[in-house]
């Protein structure tokens, strides 16, 4: 029998720059509003392909938290954050089955290592943790514990490198299983482990069988934004079949 799981991008778009930087935007939820954010930064379809955001996606570190284009100081991001995942109105929510006990991973990516104009490390992985439980909150105040795979490496960009963009993606089992989820795990953060330049969270997503749902049956992301000296954030689904007995598989 072959799994199907579909990919839950849940992303920001966060630039992370200096002192005085101005904010992209404000705190739009406007679904619409958030897409067209994503594709003036170019994150789609740089790191991720066309989606529709159906999911809200908050991620709020001690002395700061991700807005649609806000400033962050590098320095207030040291420590993993804390992730909230919302339910909004939507189509493409609508008749999705999500269970509490599925499990989901959050996983951060950095298409402009060291820079956006030199992206030669493109992309570096700077987290992947998983939950056992899909929880939303209504009113902001769920959190959820989350076991690193990779490690959370705060975004640190080169001086003089520009603003980066940092994206988040929330990835869950299609086929409702409450399951642990088996992923790869990169052996190198630079490329998500691969030799090949532009690599990432992309093809990571293939690889474990994780892709972006068509349309019609799509489960519902969102997306807020950040800002260090360059980053970036954004949400989507999809869907592969992968044969059970792999790595790539739960079991």
């Amino acid at each position: 029998m072959l799994w199907r799981l579909p990919l839950l991008l849940a992303a920001y778009v966060g630039v992370v720059a200096g002192d005085g930087q101005q904010a992209l935007g404000s705190h739009n939820t406007d679904l619409d509003h958030i897409r067209e954010k994503l594709l003036e930064a170019q994150i789609i379809p740089t790191v991720i392909d066309d989606f529709p955001p159906a999911l809200s996606l908050r991620v709020k570190w001690k002395h700061d938290s991700a807005a649609l284009g806000n400033t962050l100081k590098p320095d207030h991001l040291k420590k993993a954050p804390v992730i909230h995942l919302d339910r909004v109105e939507s189509d493409a929510l609508a008749g999705a089955q999500l269970s509490k006990h599925m499990s989901y991973v959050i996983v951060l990516t950095d298409p402009d290592a060291p820079s956006r104009d030199d992206p030669k490390w493109s992309e570096f992985c700077h987290w992947i943790a998983a939950s056992s439980q899909l929880k939303f909150s209504s009113k902001s105040k769920s959190k959820h514990h989350l076991k690193d795979i990779i490690k959370y490496k705060p975004p640190a960009p080169p001086p003089k490198t520009g603003k980066h963009r940092y994206v988040f993606f929330t990835f869950i089992a299609a086929n409702g299983t409450t399951k642990k989820l088996h992923l790869s795990k990169p052996e190198e953060r630079k490329h998500w482990g691969s030799d090949h330049a532009g690599h990432g969270v992309r093809e990571w997503a293939h690889e474990n069988g994780l892709i972006p749902i068509g349309k019609d049956d799509l489960i519902p992301i969102s997306f807020t934004e950040v800002n260090i000296s360059s980053c970036e954030f954004h949400i989507r689904g999809k869907r592969q079949a992968v044969a059970p007995g792999t790595s790539h598989v739960i079991s």
